[in-house]
């Protein structure tokens, strides 16, 4: 989408907590979960805000040695929307362009943190699988 502009990036939550289990020999297999919430300003339906989130904790069965969230939100003009939805497009086409500031965000905070730096894959495609699957607007 070709009409979409980034007007700002926020840093909303940048955290790194150690855990009970220090790194050893072996490997640890890290699982990021994403999220992603998408919001219209209340005066302007052409102002988008796209809040990504990712996750890399430990569970009781699989414990890691820390956790990180990292939460950023993007600030995005669109063409104004009918009612009320953001077209898919300019959902798609947001994450995109945000998902390379979240990637740095946990490689720069992970490394901060003197820890082995975390770096999130390059996502050639979509991020989310709902977005590759069908097309129409996004709530």
């Amino acid at each position: 989408m070709d009409n979409i502009k980034l007007i700002g990036i926020r840093a909303d939550e940048l955290t790194y907590k150690l855990g009970s289990v220090r790194a050893g020999a072996e490997k640890v297999q890290l699982s990021p979960t994403f999220s992603r919430q998408v919001r219209h300003a209340v005066e302007n339906k052409g102002r988008m805000f796209v809040t990504l989130t990712v996750k890399i904790e430990g569970t009781p069965e699989r414990p890691t040695p820390f956790s990180v969230c990292v939460t950023m939100t993007g600030v995005f003009d669109i063409p104004v929307p009918e009612e009320g939805q953001a077209p898919r497009e300019a959902v798609i086409a947001a994450t995109a362009l945000l998902y390379p500031y979240l990637r740095a965000a946990v490689t720069t905070l992970t490394t901060s943190a003197l820890s082995a730096p975390i770096v999130l894959p390059v996502v050639s495609g979509t991020l989310f699988p709902e977005d590759a699957a069908a097309s129409g607007p996004v709530s």
